[in-house]
């Protein structure tokens, strides 16, 4: 799940959300917003049963996906457009 938040200025504040244990394991959320690097964005454990990482972004498209334990890539599923590249998420400037 994702949720988006406007800040001062024309960034926001992407949320990305999964289930603590689906799928077990570190996940870490990789795109073109930090060279597709694994590690750099990834989900920490909450006390609502979730994990979640929070990116800011600016406007534009970027691509993105999850890289969970054993190099098991997958695509979020609340997302409207999923292309070859990942799925889509773009920011509006406000």
């Amino acid at each position: 799940m994702l949720r988006s938040t406007r800040l001062f200025g024309p960034k926001r504040r992407v949320t990305f959300s999964l289930p603590l244990d689906d799928p077990r394991g570190p996940v870490s959320v990789v795109g073109t917003f930090n060279d597709w690097t694994p590690g750099v964005h990834e989900l920490v454990p909450r006390r609502d049963g979730t994990r979640t990482v929070t990116v800011i972004l600016s406007p534009g498209t970027h691509r993105f996906r999850y890289l969970g334990d054993g190099g098991h890539w997958f695509d979020e599923p609340d997302v409207p457009t999923v292309g070859p590249d990942g799925c889509v998420l773009t920011v509006e400037a406000t």
